[in-house]
């Protein structure tokens, strides 16, 4: 590989793990298996090993868990940060990080090194710090640095104790795993489904989500548990060993693992893994790996941290659970985006104690590199004990004809595509296919969109099955409807009128809002913004879209110029309006609603006609809410710095584009700076 590829590669595995991690840790809504994540992580390490010149400011090697954004949960800075942990995959691998920390020690030949070996549960991890023995503070880890004060909630949770012993030190920090047992998810997901809540994807999330509630009483109605593994910022330390402190944060009432061991050799450690990953399937609660620490202290001290993980602990994770079955047929769903997914549905297969039935194939690609149809016995892999996932094709060199892929939406029969660069197959049909108009019609009516108020998700799904919404200008038909929907059980007048005066008050709504709710592939809230800034007239952006997809370059070159809209969304675009059923919706729509000039009033200001850069950490708003304001005042907002950049601001870790800022002569604000700039211009 080239010093180039790599550096590519690099970039994209930053990006990819960062997408990620944001979904995992701060959504709870994770997209791929642990196993998954866990090999673009080694195969970034690789990369960085190989090219250590070429490692990056934002690379995942640096980074702990995800930082958090817009979230109702105040914010709390770890005064010890909260690390994460390298992981191994074999024998081997235990046996060399062993080695390491013997040689890194100085250790004579023969020398004996315990090691504190238990397993690691798959929860949410959460700091508790004790003041005199009083709970005053609980955190979950965010980026390592900065956590969410989850106090209120931990109240609820009974292994929680809410004061300790009187000889406890003056400062401790209890860090541990917030966690749900098996039993309790699927009672809860049992509830949720009776009541018609939303089911939850794995213990794991509920926990998160669970414990992350803004109302407490939310948190109190779930099955949560606590175990302690460490500690952070303590004042004094009750032994001088791992399995010391342990014991002795049992003792003050905190639960730890069942199967927490001191080891003496590495044999004793691979050992007490196979014992806990044959006892795995029986265990009430999920757990993913058994964890490995250096039980003396002072050894632990003097080993320290690499970039985010102790030196002197390490994971060593499980492989996927795997049975073979028969793959009956390959169904293809379309969801919300229109994207074509291919499911595997199984004969029934038990995988770590659950019944597998569907599998994802996730996309075109995926089908052929395993050479998968219909009849083939395949192998099926729980990975990370959540997403069924297959991972091998038994009978592929069978004599059955191959599997195609539909050139057609299989909901409208529009064209699929995929768009140049992308695995994915979409329905081009948009506004008009049926699995995506519902949730295309919720999207229109959504907040950050028109935000009707009164048309929630199941209005729009009652009145979609009555037929009376097909599209997004039949909201505004509505009141011709009044005395049908005055006929409906729960209707009211006043609420049927409330309803209709909230549509009639968007029929001149704001035109980047509108085109942001029509829910065109790449063109998002900040995007729609910015093409409506610089073309002002739904109809002059239409004109240019087509003119720009019928190969006319000074068209394109217009739409590509504009900051952060770049070809992938002028092909977007152009695919939008090469639809004759997008064209019918959107004449159709333009027929009821009446969007004026969008017009962006702008305040005088020292930053006006001025190009604003953020980066690093702001603490008192989002970054878009910081990008908003300064367009009101009328500044450009840049995601890059360069020598057109006159102002950066930086909030706390910021780095390359703060030392490229310097570097420039470019000047440098602060939070606090950018504040007074904006209190001032009103």
């Amino acid at each position: 590989m080239s010093e180039a590829e790599a550096a590519n590669e690099l970039m994209r595995l930053a990006k990819e793990i960062a997408r990620h991690d944001r979904l995992y840790h701060a959504e709870d809504t994770p997209e791929i298996t642990d196993p998954e994540y866990d090999a673009l992580v080694r195969r970034n390490a690789a990369l960085e090993a190989a090219f250590p010149h070429l490692v990056r400011d934002d690379s995942p090697s640096k980074k702990v868990g995800h930082a958090i954004a817009a979230s109702p949960l105040s914010k709390v800075t770890h005064e010890v940060r909260m690390m994460s942990l390298d992981n191994a995959f074999s024998a081997e691998e235990v046996e060399d990080w062993v080695a390491r920390m013997k040689r890194f020690l100085s250790l004579p030949e023969g020398e004996a090194v315990a090691i504190t070996a238990e397993d690691k549960i798959d929860g949410l991890s959460c700091s508790l710090r004790y003041e005199k023995g009083m709970l005053v503070r609980a955190a979950t880890r965010g980026d390592g640095q900065v956590g969410e004060d989850v106090t209120p909630n931990v109240a609820h949770i009974a292994d929680i104790p809410q004061q300790l012993p009187d000889e406890v030190p003056d400062v401790f920090e209890v860090r541990g795993e917030v966690y749900m047992e098996r039993a309790a998810f699927a009672e809860l997901n049992r509830r949720q489904e009776e009541e018609g809540g939303k089911l939850l994807a794995n213990p794991r999330n509920a926990a998160a989500g669970s414990l992350r509630q803004k109302d407490a009483s939310v948190t109190a109605q779930r099955p949560l548990r606590f175990w302690a593994h460490g500690w952070g910022a303590a004042s004094a330390l009750p032994g001088e060993t791992q399995h010391d402190v342990v014991k002795q944060l049992a003792e003050w009432g905190f639960a730890v693992s069942p199967l927490f061991k001191l080891c003496e050799d590495v044999a004793g450690l691979l050992a007490h893994y196979g014992a806990i990953a044959a006892a795995r399937p029986d265990l009430p609660y999920e757990i993913d790996g058994v964890v490995y620490k250096i039980d003396r202290l002072d050894w632990q001290q003097r080993l320290g941290f690499v970039a985010k993980a102790p030196r002197w602990a390490l994971a060593h994770k499980f492989p996927a659970e795997r049975a073979e079955t028969t793959l009956e047929a390959i169904d293809i769903q379309v969801g919300r985006t229109g994207k074509l997914t291919p499911v595997g549905r199984l004969a029934p297969v038990l995988v770590g104690g659950v019944t597998v039935t569907n599998v994802t194939l996730h996309n075109r690609d995926e089908i052929a590199r395993l050479g998968v149809r219909p009849g083939d016995r395949v192998v099926v892999q729980r990975a990370g004990d959540v997403i069924p996932q297959l991972v091998d094709n038994l009978t592929r060199e069978a004599p059955r004809e191959p599997f195609l892929f539909p050139e057609s939406c299989p909901e409208c029969g529009s064209e699929a595509v995929s768009e140049e660069g992308e695995v994915d197959v979409r329905c081009a049909g948009g506004l008009i296919c049926p699995a995506q108009r519902t949730e295309r019609l919720k999207h229109f009516v959504s907040r950050k969109a028109l935000d009707i108020e009164g048309l929630g998700e199941k209005t729009i799904d009652q009145f979609f099955a009555l037929g009376w919404l097909e599209s997004p200008a039949d909201i505004f038909r509505l009141r011709e409807r009044k005395d049908e929907i005055l006929a409906l059980e729960g209707w009211q007048d006043k609420s049927v009128d409330n309803l209709l005066a909230s549509i009639e008050a968007k029929r001149s709504p704001d035109a980047a809002r509108l085109l942001f709710g029509l829910g065109i592939r790449h063109v998002g809230e900040v995007t729609a913004r910015d093409l409506m800034k610089n073309f002002h007239e739904l109809p002059a952006l239409r004109d240019i879209a087509e003119r720009a997809r019928a190969g006319e370059e000074e068209a394109a070159a217009e739409i590509t110029s504009i900051d952060g809209v770049g070809p992938t969304v002028a092909e977007a675009l152009g695919d939008f309006f090469h639809e004759e059923h997008n064209v019918a919706v959107w004449e159709d729509l333009l027929s009821q609603v009446t969007p004026p000039p969008y017009i962006v009033e702008t305040l005088d200001s020292p930053v006006a006609g001025k190009t604003v850069v953020f980066t690093g950490k702001l603490e008192t708003m989002s970054r878009d809410e910081a990008k908003a304001q300064a367009e009101r005042l009328g500044a450009k907002a840049a995601g890059s710095v360069s020598a057109k950049t006159d102002l950066l601001v930086a909030g706390p870790g910021a780095g390359s584009k703060l030392k490229k800022a310097q570097e420039l002569g470019i000047e440098v604000i602060d939070e606090a700076g950018w504040a007074e700039i904006v209190a001032a211009a009103g």
